[in-house]
């Protein structure tokens, strides 16, 4: 454990970089003013549904099973090898292994999952998101085996899963889309003459896609063959069909989707729309509804246009339609995902609804529960979603133990969306994703404040997250002004190469010892002098800056904590160790202390450049692109290795001769493992004397 007296340091150097200050804010309490229906369940068409099979894992799953639960409906779960001890099988009432870890022989084996429909006796089955979600020959299978799909019917997610069959169907509603080449020839002389037509920037785009994944921006001629086979790959991995089409990129758009509900009665409504724009690896990362700066006007026509975009597919069950804004309000259909979104928490928490509630209501043949005119929008929500990657490293995903975790507490105004726990692992064969925080207030500012406030209370050991990243960004002035672009912020993450946590106090009698310390912030060192006090303070100098600091710590139940006062000014951190390093968690965000590794000790590079390059994860080696004797340049692809769900790239660090590649294609590499040597070259001129 390491001292109050050490630590001390680190909250000294976090003072000195403490730049935001958050008002606390009362928040009202939430009243709802609508109409509440107390509804039967299955009543008009006898589609009695009494349990359902949840086919997807993690957050999803759990979400689903909570509201099943309420409802009185037995759930049942499927899993693979690696999810034998997951949160959601130990939460269904049935659960029944469905193969090994990758997705392709286990979640996404249709087969595995009707077989245990049948010998569970389930009358439904939700897809939750992702896997075969957007499937239409799942659908369709479903209805053929006289199992009720909880979604739309195959035809609505053939016609608008489809992206080139989406577009036309919008085009004749009625509905502006964006210019883009959407035909069948899928040739890359094709492909690069139609983005030639169109001009760069264009987006390379997974006709059956969603999610990000199998989308590529190509803004050059140069780069598009091989952002054309990047967006393939991931295509065939995720969907398996690697057709493309080919779009105009606007910089600087607004990502705006509307929320749709439809029934088997023809009825269809808008739930109000989100912004999704804050992306990264065209991911959705924080999401808000309403979208900010949205005129009543606007939002109408928007909601309209995505209820007859609804009609138009005769579409039941929960879907959103995606536009994008440009800085006019004029809007152009993007994409329709016919299922429920991973954001769709924020606008039940505008709404009032539980809209896998509604899903399961609509599936089993009952009308939609609201009308339009009952459908009232209240306050404002954000949701964040916490990934295990490291924002420094292009946000590199990462697998793991979660040695710690906590959370803020959930309540009326704060949900935590979660399929793990402390202690599991977060696996490399699936998404990244740890937990969603998801926050309402009475307005967006109110709203913001305590995301901000709730992010600084997810306290996470074991591997890198973005949740100080997420934290940095809702701070953003952007941001915070309801812009809507995605804002970069720098990273403030604060390590010590020469730690002193596990050294002794520093007291010597009669004399006031001082020692010379370097603390890492970034990749910037810090020298910080420490002079130890008869009285058992601390004055420390950093530059031209003099703290005084006291500290002590304390316990409270399983949790550590370090009381520290800064000249005068006193605060309070969660303290946890790991092996070599401590992690100070604050209102600031938090920060890591590492002890450093000799160099004799240290098997790897940390950059990967001495001799070879190393693998960033754990993953499958997709494709080699290189073989012995070949010359690269530095920058050069080398390897793409898939793993959690994302595609990588593998670079040459350096100009060199490739001496030896140490994996094969199909194969699996260990994160940090060495996959290419470099033939090691005489330098120019050496010898010569």
């Amino acid at each position: 454990m390491a001292s109050a007296s050490a630590v001390s340091v680190l909250l000294v150097a976090a003072e000195r970089n403490r730049r935001l200050r958050f008002p606390s804010l009362l928040l009202p309490p939430r009243k709802w003013t609508w109409k509440q229906r107390n509804m039967k369940y299955a009543t008009a068409t006898g589609r009695n549904i009494t349990k359902i099979l949840i086919a997807n894992r993690g957050e999803i799953a759990c979400r689903v099973m909570r509201t099943a639960k309420k409802m009185g409906l037995q759930s049942v779960a499927v899993y693979s090898d690696a999810d034998r001890n997951s949160m959601h099988v130990n939460m269904a009432d049935e659960a029944y292994c469905i193969g090994p870890a990758p997705s392709q022989q286990s979640y996404l084996s249709m087969q595995k999952i009707i077989q245990v429909a049948k010998l569970s006796a389930a009358q439904a089955i939700h897809p939750g998101y992702g896997f075969l979600s957007e499937n239409m020959e799942f659908a369709e299978l479903c209805k053929q085996e006289g199992i009720i799909f909880i979604g739309p019917p195959s035809s609505a997610i053939r016609d608008m899963g489809i992206k080139s069959t989406s577009k036309s169907v919008m085009a004749a509603a009625g509905v502006p889309v964006v210019d883009g080449y959407h035909g069948e020839d899928q040739s890359d002389r094709c492909l690069r003459e139609q983005a030639a037509r169109i001009g760069y920037p264009v987006m390379i785009k997974a006709v059956r896609g969603g999610g990000g994944k199998g989308m590529r921006i190509a803004r050059s001629e140069k780069e598009f063959h091989e952002r054309l086979e990047s967006a393939r790959r991931e295509a065939r991995k995720s969907f398996s069909d690697d057709a493309m089409l080919i779009e105009k990129f606007v910089d600087t758009p607004r990502h705006v989707e509307v929320q749709v509900f439809g029934d088997h009665h023809g009825n269809a409504v808008y739930l109000f729309e989100r912004d999704c724009s804050v992306q990264r690896r065209h991911q959705k990362i924080i999401e808000e509804a309403p979208a900010p700066g949205i005129k009543p006007e606007v939002r109408r026509k928007l909601g309209e246009a995505a209820v007859r975009a609804a009609k138009a597919v005769n579409y039941v069950g929960a879907g959103t339609v995606e536009f994008i804004l440009d800085s006019q309000h004029n809007f152009y259909f993007m994409e329709m995902n016919t299922r429920l979104q991973v954001e769709h928490p924020v606008t039940e928490m505008i709404t009032g609804t539980d809209l896998v509630e509604w899903q399961l209501r609509i599936a089993a043949g009952e009308e939609i529960p609201l009308s339009q005119e009952e459908i009232l929008l209240q306050g404002h929500a954000f949701e964040a979603r916490i990934y295990a990657e490291d924002p420094n490293n292009d946000f590199m995903p990462g697998a793991g133990p979660l040695v710690h975790l906590s959370t803020p507490l959930a309540d009326l105004s704060t949900r935590i969306e979660t399929g793990v726990q402390q202690g599991d692992d977060v696996s490399v064969h699936y998404d990244p994703m740890i937990a969603k925080l998801v926050v309402w207030a009475a307005d967006r500012q109110a709203a913001l404040t305590k995301l901000r406030y709730s992010l600084r209370q997810f306290n996470i050991v074991g591997l890198r997250t973005n949740a100080d990243f997420l934290l940095r960004l809702a701070a953003h002035p952007a941001f915070e002004a309801g812009a809507g672009a995605a804002a970069r912020a720098s990273s403030l993450q604060t390590r010590d190469p020469f730690s002193p946590f596990s050294l002794s106090s520093g007291r010597r009698l009669n004399i006031c010892y001082t020692r010379n310390l370097i603390l890492r912030d970034g990749k910037s060192n810090v020298a910080v002098a420490v002079t130890y006090n008869h009285d058992g303070s601390y004055s420390m100098q950093i530059e031209d800056e003099t703290f005084q600091v006291l500290g002590a710590l304390h316990s409270e139940g399983d949790c550590t904590y370090l009381r520290s006062s800064v000249n005068g000014v006193v605060r309070r951190a969660k303290l946890v160790t790991l092996e070599n390093a401590v992690h100070l968690f604050s209102m600031e965000g938090s920060i890591e202390i590492t002890v450093p590794v000799p160099k004799y000790l240290s098997s790897v590079s940390s950059e990967g450049t001495q001799g070879g390059t190393i693998a960033p994860m754990t993953g499958t080696i997709e494709k080699v692109l290189v073989k012995a004797g070949d010359k690269v340049k530095a920058g050069d692809s080398l390897m793409v290795m898939i793993a959690m769900k994302m595609e990588h790239t593998i670079k040459a660090p350096r100009d060199g001769t490739i001496k030896t590649v140490l994996f094969t294609e199909g194969s699996q590499a260990d994160r940090h493992s060495r996959l290419v040597e470099f033939e090691e070259e005489e330098r120019e001129g050496k010898g010569s004397e």
